[in-house]
């Protein structure tokens, strides 16, 4: 009886593809959403490096026009009305309002230090917002991927338990491919938070470091300005 039991066990097909087609609706909807979960946040994952990468060279090229020695309304009219990289649009909105704070007779209007650190920082804030777009997905596919999961296992199971009830048999042959399916779920679960959460936290730091950089500069570019007030 036990070697027939073991047999038609062994009879079953319990790769993933067979798992996924005699789950129930509920669980096999489950699955899906969050294999999708998992692609999208990847994409972003993806979307999210290369843009950095451009961010991170475009800072390094304009670093070094700044501090080239060449002047800086020079180095403004070369921009253009459209900058391209964040520090170049950070810097074009600190020198828009310093050539807006000068009267026609060439004097300064009161407050300019304040309106160009305001205006520098609305820039900073812009392009911290366009580097973390898409990532408030990646930490809610973190956190609610293993739970999503988790309620495809006790749906699964509970289906298991009907099946064993309707059937009036406990053997490993019955209760083997409901259980198998009903943690495929929490599985796929974990598969799509475990990379989500570590690739926030990468992004995440890698993206403070950016906006770390364009305060940076904002705060040395404040300060060049100042000394032009100030003399």
């Amino acid at each position: 009886m036990e070697t027939d039991v073991m047999t038609a066990a062994q009879a079953v097909d319990f790769s993933m593809l067979a798992l996924f087609a005699r789950a129930t609706l509920t669980v096999k909807i489950v699955m899906i959403i969050l294999i999708g979960m998992s692609f999208w946040s990847w994409a972003i994952a993806i979307q999210k490096i290369m843009m950095y990468r451009v961010a991170k060279r475009e800072a390094d090229i304009f670093d070094r026009a700044f501090w080239s020695g060449e002047p800086l309304d020079e180095l403004f009219e070369k921009l253009g009305p459209h900058p391209v990289g964040a520090s170049e649009k950070i810097f074009s909105a600190g020198m828009t309002e310093w050539r807006r704070s000068h009267r026609q007779d060439g004097a300064l209007i009161a407050g300019a230090q304040a309106r160009i650190d305001r205006s520098m920082n609305v820039a900073i804030a812009k392009e911290s917002e366009r580097l973390n777009r898409g990532m408030s997905f990646l930490a809610t596919t973190g956190a609610t991927a293993p739970f999503i999961g988790l309620f495809g296992t006790v749906w699964g199971i509970k289906h298991a338990f009907e099946q064993i009830a309707a059937t009036q048999n406990t053997n490993l042959a019955t209760v083997a491919p409901g259980i198998a399916e009903a943690l495929l779920a929490t599985g796929i679960g974990l598969v799509a938070a475990i990379p989500a959460v570590m690739l926030y936290n990468k992004l995440n730091a890698d993206s403070e470091h950016i906006v770390g950089g364009y305060e940076a500069f904002a705060d040395e570019f404040a300060t060049i300005l100042s000394r032009q007030l100030d003399s």
